[in-house]
């Protein structure tokens, strides 16, 4: 299949590329990891120099007012070195929620955002919740004006490292509700907020997050009271598309890598590349990676249109980069034998890597049942 991306995005892919060079090489991403913040608050702010963190925050705010392919490049750059810094969680998902809440409104948070100064994550995915994002038992009622939210959301990523969450909670009984889920924006030093932190599988870090009796005012509502699933259903597209697009640099790294071994492994006198086996294998990965770059590539341009498909491209993507992955990164471990789990190589941390990210926003199995629901709803309308 055929794609291309325009001059400015490979430049700013060379960009990447630059900044990164052998700041994120297996010793010193594994430094950032372990120290005790576990990410790179100076990184962070090169980010913001770069402009990566305003890529597709209009001008007004200090942004590029750049497209989602262009966020396609930085997070498949993130990818091949596995960044740890809250990129997806502040800058797709949280400032993307905030843009559909009304510039206007947000601007000094979008701002806030661009500039490095602050870090943002989404709170909802919930005990029993199953990746549904309707599924919402933490509770916003009315107080004077303002509100008081109780409830507890778990595996939130990013939270450690979070100045400001955004918080789903349902408002039942508030009005002409078509979901009856809200979104508040909630500040991590709210009396009444806790947080379980804790590493996750791929080296991040995450929290369970309980919220008890938090009072917001009514500036904390961030769209219309009760009208938030939607809102959340578009970030969660986007977010899915960026996993996608770090799934597709981590399975170019792994490509690369599993392909040098081979060429250097030697067996019988031979390199173990020139063995049929383990090319059919590798060749098997490469088509692999290559349909789920084409996928990530549609999905990310679909963002762009408006009208577009990404409502039905993100779960068909989500379900093909989820398989790719699985399969790049087992036949990667297989051919590099038993150390390619250690830790002495880079081969285990992605594969732990796209483990996790096939599980984030949504499993194969939710997805291909959110695909063919969405198919066949289309095709009874058309009927």
């Amino acid at each position: 299949m055929h794609f291309e991306f325009s001059d400015e995005q490979d430049m700013l892919r060379d960009s990447i590329r630059k900044l990164l060079g052998d700041r994120y090489g297996l010793a010193a991403r594994q430094a950032i990891v372990d120290g005790e913040s576990g990410f790179s608050r100076e990184l962070w702010r090169q980010f913001a120099e770069l402009g990566l963190l305003g890529i597709e925050l209009p001008e007004a705010v200090g942004g590029l007012g750049g497209s989602a392919l262009g966020t396609m490049v930085v997070l498949e750059e993130f990818g091949r070195r596995l960044v740890v810094e809250p990129y997806l969680e502040t800058v797709t998902v949280a400032a993307g929620l905030l843009r559909q809440g009304g510039l206007d409104r947000w601007q000094d948070e979008l701002a806030e955002i661009a500039s490095g100064e602050r870090i943002w994550t989404l709170a909802w995915s919930e005990p029993q919740g199953r990746f549904d994002l309707g599924h919402v038992a933490t509770v916003a009622r009315r107080d004077g004006e303002g509100y008081l939210v109780s409830g507890r959301k778990v595996v939130v990523a990013a939270a450690p490292w979070a100045d400001r969450l955004i918080v789903s909670a349902r408002t039942a009984g508030a009005g002409a509700e078509p979901d009856g889920v809200s979104l508040f924006v909630v500040d991590s030093a709210a009396p009444g907020l806790r947080l379980d932190s804790y590493r996750t599988l791929d080296g991040r870090r995450a929290a369970d997050v309980t919220v008890d009796q938090v009072r917001l005012g009514p500036e904390a509502l961030l769209g219309e009271e009760g009208r938030g699933l939607p809102l959340l259903a578009r970030a969660a597209d986007r977010a899915v598309a960026g996993l996608c697009a770090e799934a597709v640099g981590c399975m170019a790294e792994l490509n690369r890598t599993t392909l040098d071994y081979a060429r250097a492994r030697r067996q019988f006198g031979t390199p173990i590349a020139s063995f049929q086996v383990l090319q059919h294998r590798m060749v098997d990965m490469f088509i692999a990676h290559e349909e789920a770059a084409a996928t990530t590539f549609f999905l990310h341009r679909a963002l762009d249109e408006p009208g577009g498909e990404a409502a039905q491209l993100a779960p068909a993507a989500k379900v093909q980069v989820g398989e790719a992955g699985r399969l790049v990164g087992q036949q990667a471990v297989q051919i590099h034998g038993g150390m390619g789990m250690s830790e002495e190589l880079e081969v285990g941390r992605y594969f732990k890597r796209l483990t996790a990210i096939d599980i984030q926003f949504g499993d194969a199995d939710h997805h291909l049942a959110r695909y063919t629901g969405a198919m066949q709803a289309a095709a009874l309308a058309a009927a």
